[in-house]
């Protein structure tokens, strides 16, 4: 369904909001939403299917903006690897949480921690498996082009990569702060990247 950009649907999607971000995708219910928009259960469904399409309505720009950032993230450690034959180490995950995420924290965690019940309910697993087979596949380009490259198992990989990822996201989970979260993720990046790097010999 378009996104459109009425007055009565931005109070709708403001509605919508609160009632996920208050009870979770699973519990939240329209006629609530309706309530907090003061408007009928007939006038909410004019601009959605079902709860199911409002809330994806409501996450998809934030799971967009990431997917997008994730593309690009891959695309600037493939092309030294195709164009240079060489390995550069770029940007990680933590620019990710900087430029993307904290900026749109009550949004993420929507997306992560108020999905259940949703088929976004297992998204971070789902980022974290993409993720690994992302990297899998780099090795093997840096292989084919005669760049060293660690000698790691599939569950090797995914164990450092949930551990990494689902550490990172504690704090949108958790809702911290702005300040607490950089602070957090300060942290995480003087023990993850150093790992990291020297698993891939930079």
């Amino acid at each position: 369904m378009p996104r459109d950009k009425t007055v009565s649907h931005i109070k709708i999607m403001a509605a919508a909001k609160a009632e996920f971000l208050e009870m979770g995708f699973e519990k939240a219910s329209m006629r609530s939403i309706g309530e907090r928009a003061q408007m009928t259960a007939a006038a909410i469904y004019r601009h959605c299917r079902d709860k199911e399409d409002l809330f994806y309505q409501l996450v998809s720009p934030a799971e967009e903006k990431l997917m997008a950032w994730a593309r690009a993230h891959t695309q600037r450690y493939e092309e030294p690897v195709k164009k240079q034959k060489k390995m550069v180490w770029q940007d990680s995950y933590i620019d990710m949480m900087r430029e993307v995420i904290y900026p749109d924290m009550e949004d993420y965690h929507l997306l992560i921690a108020k999905s259940k019940g949703s088929k976004y309910e297992n998204f971070l697993h789902d980022m974290t498996e993409m993720a690994q087979e992302k990297f899998l596949v780099y090795l093997d380009e840096l292989r084919a082009s005669g760049i060293k490259a660690p000698e790691i198992t599939r569950k090797q990989l995914h164990l450092l990569l949930t551990a990494y990822l689902t550490a990172l996201f504690e704090p949108v989970v958790h809702n911290y702060p702005r300040e607490e979260a950089n602070e957090a993720l300060e942290t995480l990046e003087k023990f993850f990247l150093p790992g990291w790097k020297k698993l891939m010999g930079v």
